[in-house]
């Protein structure tokens, strides 16, 4: 598995040096809804026009989604559990490094609300969701590796909000390593995967010394995400 992954990302690097970047005009609410829904799309790149257009309606990032006082519940909430763990770097199934997690399943008040518009915004009307809300804290030297979520546990969508720190998630294609969509999750963000890109793209976290985002440098530091999903039907 380990030589696999290095043999991906040896494929992907030679992909990354083309100077080539496409950004994406998005003029329908398909891509992004909402007051934004015709403003240039400053939170994806990708290698291709013709990635960027497979992924269109499958991707989403809402800039600002929560504001700073949010974030400090959020936070708030979480941290009594994570600061009880040590950050690991070693993961079941190789996916992970530098992170934490647990998963919560009663909220405060100001919590619940969020979570409830992230709910209303994300998955379809009377989607059922997997119940605990997955909580991932990665160490500021931490990322993810390519990986697909299990298919067995959860369903068309995922929806994160990210904590703390901007990163870069990194979306490929399984069928065509060479290709590649970035994302850029701002602070207080959230990111939607749906359907095409939930199933038949990878997606990770970039590492410290690979975040980049249209050859500009996303300082990483420790990233929380509050991660919901929906269970397969």
């Amino acid at each position: 598995m380990t030589l696999l992954i290095r043999v991906s990302k040896q494929l992907q690097r030679q992909s990354f040096k083309n100077p080539l970047l496409y950004r994406l005009l998005s003029e329908s609410s398909a891509l992004r809804k909402g007051p934004e829904s015709k403003e240039e799309c400053t939170w994806l790149y990708g290698s291709s026009q013709e990635i960027l257009s497979l992924v269109r309606g499958h991707v989403e990032v809402r800039q600002n989604f929560i504001s700073e006082e949010e974030e400090n519940a959020l936070f708030k909430e979480v941290e009594t559990a994570l600061r009880k763990k040590r950050y690991e770097f070693d993961h079941w199934d190789d996916a992970i490094h530098g992170y934490r997690e647990t998963e919560r399943l009663q909220w405060g008040v100001t919590c619940e609300s969020v979570l409830r518009r992230v709910r209303a915004v994300a998955f379809p009307e009377g989607s059922p969701l997997l119940g605990p809300i997955h909580v991932l804290d990665l160490d500021k030297e931490g990322y993810i590796k390519p990986h697909i979520d299990s298919v067995k546990f959860c369903g068309s969508t995922i929806a994160g909000l990210s904590l703390l720190s901007d990163s870069v998630m990194r979306l490929v294609p399984e069928n065509k390593s060479t290709d590649w969509v970035d994302l850029l999750l701002s602070r207080r963000s959230l990111y939607i995967l749906r359907d095409e890109a939930r199933f038949k793209f990878t997606h990770e976290i970039l590492k410290e010394e690979e975040s980049f985002f249209s050859g500009q440098k996303v300082p990483r530091h420790r990233r929380i995400s509050v991660i919901c999903r929906n269970l397969p039907v």
